[in-house]
């Protein structure tokens, strides 16, 4: 029963042919059989989970009807929940206990989900494979030697191994799309904005944005209706209507253009990657999807723009960090000044100091206009090159990574190689646009699987809900089990 969907647990829970309780249990069951193996999460909330799904049961039997109610969802470990440790996979948090729910907690609770615990994750959100993480390394469900992507590779993990119905993850270059390309999953990353910011930690705030890891299309679009919306607390909440996303998989894509921009496909793919988007892009031409060549000029820029300001905003938003008011404090320390370099040097890990120290360093007078200022101008240009490719097609179509999950250890000390993982995300965080994974094939003989990316219009998810729902309804790779 813990292979099920959210659509096919509601169906069981509604019609009372299963509880939430014994959902929740097997769950569990299925958490203490492939844990030891997969190592998705970073803590469990057993307890709460099972009390949570007691109450659900209640409500069933009252005929209450909510769109998650007695679904066991897990949530990567920077999404605050109130009384339970929130520690971004890092030493510095390792400790801490937030006062406080974030929106999208307030909003699983109020849809009635029963929240399992909480996912590792690469440090703060900053790491392309999950090797960066305090608490330990996970694993990818289809070959354990090989990575499950990061930076919410516990959460898309959880999924792929059914540790979980479904899952919350961040995205701030592809933190998403890339595990959930990796782990064979549905990643959607919405548009900025979309979903409230409140009470996720924050890693780069103009770039980060909340969204759902899933066995299906569908199953995230039930997940979108319940996050999304405007939240007065987060002040980059977007003041517009949230659709019933659930109402375009009833949409027909026939005569719908697809884009495919000419600079994602000059060779640099694995051939058996290459082979597989293209084959996925000719399924959604068999669906009546017309294909357009676009370009997307400045796509060059993109990496190099993307870690600029990104580690521009780390270093801004990490310096709250320095063991005065919570978190890990050195033992060590004699003076304040002391204590601030001992804490910060103890409580952060290789890849998160590097990212601080080159964000510092672009921030530093003399070298804002050179680094900085550039880096914003070339985002900017990104975003006009997506809005004139989406003014000639619906949805854009894309791999997601260059390659399939790589082993562990393989690309750790390389952090360009590592970089470049997110080579073909990034561009949507930067220009905020909605954008989703879907699982599109496997190569062999390892049978690891490949995502195909979707982009569309800001604000228009329906349509990347449309689109893959329909490809998910002509293929099977979605439904395909990780051999554990």
């Amino acid at each position: 029963m813990y292979r099920t969907t959210i659509t096919q647990a509601r169906e069981l829970l509604h019609s009372k042919k299963l509880s939430s309780v014994q959902l929740t249990e097997a769950v569990f069951a299925r958490i203490d059989a492939v844990e030891d193996k997969v190592k998705a999460f970073a803590h469990l909330m057993r307890e709460k989970a099972i009390e949570q799904a007691k109450v659900a049961d209640a409500r069933i039997a009252k005929g209450e009807e909510l769109p998650l109610l007695g679904v066991p969802i897990a949530l990567k470990d920077l999404i605050c929940t109130q009384g339970s440790r929130t520690t971004c996979a890092s030493k510095i948090l390792d400790q801490f206990v937030a006062p406080y729910n974030a929106t999208v907690v307030n909003r699983l609770n109020g849809a009635g989900a029963v929240i399992v615990g909480k996912t590792n994750m690469d440090e703060f959100a900053m790491g392309s494979s999950n090797e960066n993480s305090s608490h330990h390394i996970t694993k990818n469900p289809w070959a354990l030697d090989r990575v499950p992507g990061g930076s919410s590779g516990g959460s898309a993990a959880a999924v792929a191994a059914h540790e979980c119905i479904a899952a919350l993850g961040s995205d701030t270059g592809g933190s998403i799309r890339q595990p959930a390309g990796f782990c064979g999953v549905t990643g959607f990353k919405p548009t900025y904005g979309r979903v409230s910011r409140f009470g996720l930690v924050a890693f780069a705030s103009s770039l980060d944005q909340i969204g759902p890891i899933t066995k299906s299309v569908a199953d995230a679009a039930t997940l979108m209706n319940v996050i999304g919306g405007k939240d007065g607390r987060d002040s980059t909440s977007a003041d517009v209507p949230l659709p019933d996303f659930t109402k375009a998989l009833n949409q027909d894509v026939k005569g719908m253009k697809l884009g495919i921009p000419k600079e994602y496909f000059t060779g640099d793919m694995q051939p058996e990657v290459e082979k597989a988007v293209q084959e996925g892009i000719r399924t959604l031409e068999s669906l009546g999807m017309q294909t357009v060549e676009v370009s997307l000029p400045h796509l060059d820029y993109a990496v190099a723009a993307y870690y600029i300001i990104a580690c521009a905003e780390a270093s801004t938003n990490l310096s709250r960090y320095d063991g005065v008011k919570y978190g890990y404090r050195s033992p060590k320390s004699e003076n304040l000044v002391n204590m601030y370099e001992n804490t910060r040097e103890e409580g952060f890990g290789d890849e998160v100091k590097r990212r601080i120290i080159l964000g510092t360093f672009v921030l530093s007078s003399g070298y804002y206009d050179a680094y900085y200022l550039k880096g914003q101008q070339a985002r900017t240009l990104i975003k006009q090159d997506f809005e004139n490719a989406l003014e000639q097609c619906n949805v854009i179509a894309a791999p997601v990574t260059p390659y399939p999950a790589f082993k562990l250890g393989e690309k750790l000390d390389d952090p360009l190689q590592m970089y470049l993982a997110d080579i073909y995300t990034i561009s949507a965080n930067l220009a905020g646009i909605p954008a989703i994974s879907i699982p599109c094939g496997f190569v062999n003989p390892e049978n690891l699987p490949i995502g195909l990316q979707l982009m569309g219009k800001h604000f228009d998810e329906s349509n990347l809900i449309a689109v893959g729902h329909k490809f998910q309804q002509a293929t099977n790779f979605h439904t395909q089990q990780a051999p554990l």
